[in-house]
């Protein structure tokens, strides 16, 4: 098989199981336990976070775990509007993880919330100017995603967050897809918070983080036992936040240039070799393990079913989208027609990849879209 569904998730890495294990076995205790078990969890627990923190380049107490990137966009988005005492008025852009859109929706129709969603271009890109001009005296929050998780395409995230800086404005960018790839530096970047999730990185599914700025008042979303410095409520995931540490660790040494070479010899083969292919999402502006187009005169599932009888797995799109018979919201806003855009099909990797098996893909997606086109 060939893996080509890494934006979706990736599978775990040896050494992250590894260093997991002993919080899954001996040091199994509750962090929260005043007992020897409990302490020595507490202790993995305090090395995890400070070693994400040191690649989030944020302090650790800064640093809060989550069950994944949802919660953590979820926590990011509710938790700033709702502690914010500028107002209820959130500035963000069509092409959002539905994390960032649903929970906008949810403090627009719960709490009175006014969202302003600022339109992409046919790349993908939020203008800078639009976006400067959209914020307001009243705006609690600004939430750009760093790199789109259908397009690829990656947002110019420190002019976006100078802007609002310069406002006052907390910046908050959903970095799921980014991670491992682009720089994380919070400062680097100019944001506030910053979401990530483990298993696009090769941790488990289940845990994720939020790292948000000591200055910026957060509202917890989860209650109960007041974990997390009172953030985010709940039983922390000791193992899954070594996993998350170790993760991050190992993905911020990818090559990504090299990577990004692959990228574009895979864009320029598939361009040159399907008839009327279309890439999809900023030709320059995009992550380096991720190539999507779109194949008008097929059905996008049914090229996926193509690949996938010859060994090689990939998708149409989001993954929290899968099944649906709709086309692609992200496809839609860029100005993709509905039809063309049930075309789409992604291929997303990690640093792994060969020049081989992208090769190999090249030529069996050119005889999968010729198959599924003769049958129209």
């Amino acid at each position: 098989m060939i893996y080509l569904d890494q934006a979706a998730t990736s599978a775990t890495r040896r050494e992250v199981l590894e260093a997991m294990w002993p919080y899954l076995t001996g040091d199994f205790g509750n962090p929260s336990s005043h007992h020897a078990v409990g302490e020595s969890a507490a202790r993995g627990l305090k090395d995890a976070r400070a070693r994400v923190a040191a690649v989030l380049g944020v302090r650790a107490s800064e640093v809060v775990f989550t069950s994944g990137g949802t919660e953590a966009d979820n926590l990011a988005v509710k938790g700033i509007v709702l502690a914010s005492g500028r107002g209820r008025h959130v500035v963000t852009s069509a092409i959002e993880h539905p994390a960032v859109l649903e929970s906008c929706d949810y403090l627009a129709r719960h709490h009175g919330a006014e969202v302003a969603v600022l339109p992409v271009d046919s790349d993908g890109l939020v203008d800078p100017e639009r976006f400067a001009a959209a914020l307001r005296d009243d705006t609690a929050l600004a939430t750009i995603m760093y790199a789109n998780n259908e397009v690829g395409t990656v947002q110019p995230i420190e002019q976006l967050a100078r802007a609002s800086r310069e406002r006052g404005i907390p910046f908050h960018t959903d970095a799921v897809q980014a991670a491992g790839w682009l720089p994380l530096d919070v400062d680097s970047l100019g944001v506030d918070a910053l979401s990530i999730s483990g298993h696009k990185l090769g941790a488990p599914k289940g845990i994720g983080a939020l790292a948000v700025r000591a200055r910026v008042p957060l509202e917890a979303v989860l209650h109960g036992g007041g974990q997390e410095r009172e953030r985010r409520s709940g039983t922390e995931n000791v193992a899954g936040a070594v996993g998350l540490a170790t993760a991050l660790e190992l993905s911020s040494r990818a090559d990504a240039a090299a990577v990004a070479a692959l990228r574009d010899e895979f864009i320029a083969e598939v361009l040159a070799t399907v008839p009327d292919a279309v890439l999809t999402g900023s030709p320059t502006h995009r992550l380096p393990g991720h190539a999507s187009f779109c194949f008008p005169g097929t059905s996008g599932e049914s090229v996926l079913l193509g690949l996938e009888a010859r060994g090689i797995t990939c998708s149409s799109g989001s993954a929290c989208a899968a099944g649906s018979d709709e086309p692609s919201d992200v496809l839609l806003a860029m100005g993709i027609p509905a039809e063309v855009a049930q075309t789409a099909v992604r291929f997303t990797f990690g640093d792994d990849i060969t020049r081989e098996q992208l090769a190999t893909t090249a030529e069996e997606l050119r005889v999968a879209v010729a198959s599924v086109r003769s049958l129209g």
